[in-house]
């Protein structure tokens, strides 16, 4: 596997500051509904898949550094918590700015690349707030929409959620599809939500969340991956992180294999989010290492991917500072807001 190296290379390899996306926008295609039907997924042969990669993958050193480094450029950072406050999303955002402490990265040889997060992530109250907080950073503000977590109040305030948090300031919208449609299999008005969603976003991205713990199988995990892309979803996402179960490995590779099936009929690159439940260093890597395997090495930047999470950043802090001084600290030595 080529390795990412921490030294002497080029900055757009390890850790470019947050600048928005590069790639065209997904316009959707028609829903093609026998393609939609058409999906199918070998449990057996993909569940093998993801039980070998931890085993056939491995990075040490300065290559896990260098890997985790990019991880830390991918994360949304995240705050959806009743407690959250005005000065809660106020220190989120200053982490944001600089996830990894300037000595770690003066020992790492990085002090002067300019890491951020990917993105924060905020409930649409504060959008606003975050969009103050990172002014002159590049650091998008993501806002979840839709009635998120559940998605279950009217369509029509759905869209004027949408469009506030455009209005503030928000660069991405996550939303939450109407599980309903997929345990039922109406693809149509699955596809005519999304649309609507999409083109109530206007230029800001629109990540979409499927709730792949709800969806019951792995096929129709494939399925909607697949509508919400015709129907424009500039990145798909596994979880909104409230459900009881969130991003594993093997959802991932369905939904890496929905996005690849993608590119090749339309020619378009839409990303990928695992969101909830990725707390640990160790795990991270494997997502990354997935995606590179799956859908290759443009996929390992924060245009084509990114991570939604919050105490995963404390532990690869904590990782880097373990590679830098040979001892682990407490996680108390890098708060997160």
């Amino acid at each position: 596997m080529e390795d990412l190296a921490v030294k002497n290379v080029p900055a757009k390899t390890v850790a470019p500051v947050a600048s928005g996306h590069n790639w065209p926008r997904n316009d959707g295609t028609e829903l093609d509904l026998g393609w939609v039907v058409d999906q199918r997924v070998n449990l057996s042969a993909a569940e093998r898949r993801v039980s070998t990669l931890p085993g056939r993958r491995t990075v040490k050193k300065d290559a896990q550094a260098a890997w985790l480094l990019k991880a830390v450029t991918c994360i949304d950072l995240t705050t959806l918590n009743g407690d959250d406050t005005t000065e809660r999303v106020k220190r989120l955002c200053a982490k944001a700015r600089q996830p990894v402490r300037q000595d770690i990265l003066d020992a790492l040889g990085m002090g002067s690349r300019g890491i951020t997060t990917g993105a924060v992530c905020v409930y649409h109250r504060f959008v606003s707030t975050a969009v103050e907080a990172l002014e002159g950073s590049g650091i998008p503000v993501a806002a979840v929409s839709t009635g998120f977590p559940a998605g279950l109040i009217p369509h029509d305030v759905k869209l004027r959620e949408i469009e506030a948090s455009v209005s503030d300031g928000a660069k991405e919208i996550d939303i939450v599809i109407t599980r309903e449609h997929v345990l039922t299999g109406n693809w149509q008005a699955l596809y005519d939500e999304m649309r609507d969603f999409r083109a109530a976003c206007g230029d800001a991205h629109v990540k979409a969340i499927l709730a792949t713990g709800d969806l019951k199988t792995l096929r129709n995990v494939a399925r909607a991956s697949l509508v919400c892309m015709m129907a424009g979803a500039d990145f798909i996402k596994t979880s909104t992180g409230k459900e009881g179960v969130n991003a594993t490995l093997l959802v991932t590779l369905v939904m890496l294999r929905m996005i690849r099936a993608y590119q090749e009929r339309t020619g378009i690159k839409v990303g990928y989010k695992p969101a909830g439940g990725i707390s640990a260093a160790k795990d991270i890597l494997n997502y990354q290492f997935l995606m590179k395997d799956e859908l290759g090495r443009e996929w390992l930047e924060p245009d084509l991917f990114r991570i939604g999470a919050s105490s995963l950043l404390g532990d690869i802090e904590r990782q880097l500072e373990h590679h830098v001084t040979g001892a682990y600290s407490a996680l108390n030595r890098h708060p997160i807001g």
